[in-house]
């Protein structure tokens, strides 16, 4: 079986980091970098998401996706 991860789109971002405060897993971390818009975006760290969808839940921009 396949675990579940959460993939990021960084040019629907506007940096709100509502999801970084979801994720129990601290998976979620700000990037030191801009998107094509000009909003500092995030990254998500694979090697510590478990899938769970908090991320995808919170974001008022649907920027995630879990696979």
């Amino acid at each position: 079986m396949t675990k579940r991860k959460a993939t990021f789109n960084e040019d629907l971002c506007k940096g709100c980091r509502l999801c970084t405060t979801v994720c129990p897993v601290e998976a979620i971390v700000p990037a030191n970098k801009l998107n094509q818009n000009g909003y500092q975006v995030i990254q998500v760290r694979e090697d510590l998401c478990i899938g769970c969808g908090n991320c995808y839940r919170m974001c008022p921009d649907y920027c995630f996706e879990v696979k």
